[in-house]
């Protein structure tokens, strides 16, 4: 049987050493109809030794026309490595008190201190038209009065990067973002362990044919979380390393602010005599 348990037990695991938290206040006294915004950032995880990303600014917006009602959440003006945020260990970006409304975009600003580290060399990553526009995402965030909003960035590190060209050097790769915007209320997650701990390349989270998120097992423990799904059912892909069978678990429920625990997800070997 599957046991729910709080995602934000272990999403919360190192905070204090990786979190800037601006809160930032739009008039001299606090706002009467307000609401806080909060927006924490999180990654599927990539074959890299490390993704550092610069990010300078968050932005949401509360108006129809995008080129007005542009509210700062945060100025982190920080490089982040995406990989020590993976397996529900997330980062704040900031947080804001914003006035009670429906904000329907978000946007984050980034800079040119962007890098990727592949077998011990890194190289600069360059964004495209990024850093001047900022990258928008469709989010449509209720805020109530008195009440928190938390707001989950999941970045994925493995399609974001995408590398030019055959040879290696300072322009072979270019940072596009791919990302999704969770609202924590009605997301939660998948966790478990996988049994032998180096027996699984990758894990998916697939809606029918599709892939919603993916995580790659801890080498120590095999620990996996497939973070912020939307509340639904979902089928849970293992894909193998060399030596073993691909497994899929079907019909995996989701309740939105619970964590459905796989348990220990035993491995096969694959049979020799194929």
């Amino acid at each position: 049987m599957n046991h729910l348990k709080n995602p934000l037990n272990k999403a919360i695991t190192g905070l204090a050493a990786f979190a800037m938290v601006l809160t930032l206040t739009y008039c001299d006294s606090p706002m009467e109809d307000s609401g806080t915004f909060r927006v924490f950032m999180h990654d599927e995880e990539g074959n890299y030794d490390a993704v550092n990303v610069e990010v300078q600014r968050i932005e949401v917006n509360n108006q129809e026309d995008e080129e007005e009602g542009w509210h700062t959440i945060a100025e982190p003006d920080q490089v982040y490595d995406l990989l020590e945020y993976t397996n529900g260990n997330m980062t704040v970006l900031g947080e804001a008190e914003l006035e009670a409304g429906t904000y329907r975009q978000i946007r984050m600003i980034l800079g040119e201190n962007n890098s990727v580290t592949v077998d011990g060399e890194t190289y600069d990553m360059m964004v495209p038209s990024g850093a001047q526009t900022g990258l928008k995402l469709n989010i449509d965030a209720e805020i109530e009065t008195g009440m928190d909003y938390e707001l989950i960035l999941d970045f994925d590190a493995d399609r974001s990067v995408v590398k030019q060209g055959e040879a290696p050097g300072e322009s072979s790769y270019l940072l596009k973002p791919v990302i999704r915007a969770v609202s924590q209320a009605v997301s939660g997650n998948i966790e478990g362990e996988v049994d032998p701990h180096d027996s699984i390349e990758r894990v998916y989270a697939l809606d029918g044919d599709e892939e919603v998120t993916s995580a790659v097992p801890e080498e120590d423990s095999g620990y996996f979380m497939l973070m912020s799904l939307e509340e639904g059912t979902y089928d849970v892909q293992f894909v193998p390393e060399d030596g073993y069978e691909e497994l899929v678990i079907e019909d995996v429920e989701v309740t939105a602010g619970e964590s459905t625990d796989l348990e220990t997800v035993e491995i096969s070997e694959e049979d020799s005599d194929e």
